[in-house]
């Protein structure tokens, strides 16, 4: 199955420490808890990012010059388009904000491990297995399905990605 979402269907929510906003794009739980999450927000100053207990992120600066996460791991460059791993449940800060920056964030339940992220730029097949998460930061057609920007598709299938401009893949298992 292929799901085609827009920004239409997504929804803006305050962040969990209330310090900005942020787009829920794709919610997936099971019982009431998350399993995974895909959301965009927009960095707009130094400070704390919201701890999430037992969940794995993935952060990818899509505009703007981009900032350093600082925490006990130490200093994570977080650049445009090179996406970051970190820890949801240890506290980390945004520092070096020098002009807005919106970020593209994947979110995963611990017991289902950290998603895979990276950035396509050419056209790629990818093969079936888990779900595969498609963000477009442009035109692209993935699975025959036109996208536009910020559009994203979400599928079990194999599918080729045809990229006009950049997109985020995330592949998620569980």
């Amino acid at each position: 199955m292929i799901r085609h979402l827009t920004p239409a269907d997504y929804r803006s929510m305050p962040w969990a420490n209330g310090r900005g906003m942020t787009v829920e794009m794709l919610r997936v739980e099971e019982n009431g808890a998350l399993q995974w999450r895909l959301s965009r927000a927009t960095v707009v100053e130094d400070g704390d990012f919201s701890i999430f207990p037992e969940v794995n992120r993935n952060l990818t600066v899509i505009s703007g010059p981009g900032f350093d996460l600082v925490g006990p791991m130490g200093v994570l460059p977080a650049r445009p388009l090179v996406p970051v791993a970190f820890a949801g449940d240890v506290p980390v800060r945004a520092v070096g904000v020098i002009a807005p920056s919106d970020d593209f964030n994947v979110m995963t339940a611990r017991g289902l491990g950290s998603p895979q992220v990276s950035v396509v730029r050419v056209g790629t097949a990818f093969s079936a297995g888990g779900t595969l998460v498609v963000f477009a930061l442009g035109k692209a057609v993935v699975g025959g399905v036109r996208m536009r920007c910020h559009d994203l598709v979400v599928t079990d299938q194999a599918m080729r990605i045809d990229p006009v401009s950049p997109v985020i893949v995330a592949r998620i298992y569980g």
